[in-house]
């Protein structure tokens, strides 16, 4: 197979499907850490004691950690080149990746802090090391998931980058199944799926355990077999040499017209991440309650670990139901457009959303009794059309605005800010709307994820995709 640095860049020549593959394999194990961390965050500070109204608060490191991370990993690698064998973007990788193990294995450990003299500001000692640890995850994470988005903008030529994002979605659907359905694999082979009050079970344990040496098998490998193109190489790949640019300033997108695609395209960004995020943090309150009878009282409860579970398997599902709808969504991108596509998508993820509301206890058809928690399938299903168009169609506007720019690396981080925000602002409301919205009922959340869909989808009209 060529090596990707002995490619003829004058002419951009297409990439083999294996050198495409190569580019994002590391992704497959970064997907299953953000898998372990999304499916398992509220659960985890649920069962070290936090109250139902501080959940969102713990969401807020995230996406704040990767606000400040994506743009300067950008910045940096877009200025630096480490000599053939760590390359531009592959450093970061893999130090990312290295620092995410670390702290996969000591986060699910947190439950071994818990002492009363350790309360401080309402959070006891095992909260307070779960809280940095997951500040230290979820950068690690961003260090290391940035640099592929990076790559296949520095190495895949225009005609291929679709196909090099759907592999990339492939791959990142496919993380997220494995790491979903860790709890319940490892409950299913006679590992204790409860604990003492205030630990972690040994189920989520060992899922962070066996997802970190995954993480760093499939990362150093990415970094073993893509050899990314030097300064040079890169120059003339992507035309940014000074002659072709006194030659062919027409060519240019305008300041004006990018920073259009930023803001409209970062308002649809906004509704759509906030509402996910709220699918994130009240999903195992919510399942519990609708579908496992939980009181609402205790996190040691079985019924809200066995839920925990659950939240893995229909987290699954929705991977799952993302991959479907992201075949679908060519043709409908042929019949609709971009935006067409992009609205209809949004728009099946809120019926989603709202649905799982009135999934309360099993569902009789006909002669017929299903259990509730396979009836949730269905919601969590619709709810993945959403996050397949929110995976493919937003960087498919935004590369294309931004295309031919040398700052390829540092506007791709500062449009992660249109991720990371709206992540913020839903984890700093989401104790008040639970409160004085939604009755404390965790599943009214997830109506209000659905509405915020919506809002999403009519925002979708203000996009201009062409200057």
């Amino acid at each position: 197979m060529q090596p990707i640095n002995e490619i003829n860049t004058m002419q951009k020549r297409n990439l083999s499907f294996a050198q495409l593959f190569n580019l994002s394999f590391g992704f497959f194990g970064v997907q299953i850490a953000y898998a372990l961390q999304s499916a398992n965050i509220s659960r985890i500070f649920a069962t070290l004691g936090a109250d139902p109204h501080q959940l969102s608060f713990f969401w807020i490191l995230p996406p704040l950690m990767g606000m400040i991370v994506q743009p300067l990993i950008g910045l940096l690698s877009d200025k630096t080149w480490f000599g053939k064998f760590f390359g531009r973007r592959k450093f970061y990788l893999l130090i990312g990746a290295l620092i995410a193990v670390a702290v996969m294995i000591l986060l699910p450990n947190a439950g071994n802090f818990t002492f009363e003299q350790g309360v401080w500001l309402g959070l006891n000692a095992a909260m307070w090391f779960g809280l940095f640890s997951l500040m230290f995850l979820d950068t690690s994470i961003n260090i290391a998931m940035q640099p592929f988005k990076m790559m296949v903008g520095d190495m895949v030529n225009e005609e291929q980058k679709g196909t090099a994002y759907a592999i990339q979605s492939a791959l990142c659907n496919a993380g997220s199944v494995v790491g979903y359905l860790f709890p319940i694999f490892f409950t299913w082979i006679g590992l204790a799926n409860t604990a003492p009050e205030g630990v972690i079970p040994d189920t989520v344990k060992w899922s962070f355990y066996v997802g970190a040496a995954i993480l760093i098998l499939c990362s150093v490998y990415t970094f073993l077999v893509v050899e990314e193109m030097d300064p040079q190489e890169y120059a003339e790949f992507h035309g940014l040499n000074k002659k072709a640019e006194e030659k062919e300033p027409s060519e240019s997108k305008s300041t004006s017209f990018i920073v259009r695609a930023f803001l409209t395209v970062g308002l649809v960004q906004f509704f759509c991440w906030a509402a996910f995020m709220y699918m994130w943090t009240y999903s195992n309150g919510a399942i519990a309650a609708n579908c496992f009878g939980w009181d609402g009282l205790s996190a040691k409860d079985l019924a809200f670990q066995d839920a925990g579970n659950w939240v893995g398997v229909v987290f699954c599902v929705q991977a799952v139901g993302s991959l479907l709808w992201a075949a679908l969504l060519p043709k409908l991108e042929h019949a609709f457009g971009n935006k067409g596509a992009y609205a209809i998508s949004l728009i099946v993820g809120a019926i989603g959303f709202i649905s799982v509301y009135f999934v309360r206890g099993d569902l009789m058809l006909g002669q017929f009794l299903i259990p509730g928690k396979y009836v949730i399938f269905l919601s969590y299903a619709l709810i993945g059309a959403a996050w397949a168009a929110m995976l493919a169609l937003p960087f498919t506007i935004i590369t294309n605005a931004i295309s031919g720019s040398k700052h390829m690396g540092t506007l791709l981080g500062l449009f992660n800010c249109t991720i990371c925000i709206p992540q913020i602002i839903a984890a700093l409301c989401g104790g008040l709307l639970l409160k004085y919205i939604c009755a404390h009922v965790q599943a009214g959340m997830l109506v209000v994820a659905g509405c915020l869909l919506l809002l999403g989808a009519a925002s979708v009209l203000l996009i201009k995709e062409k200057e």
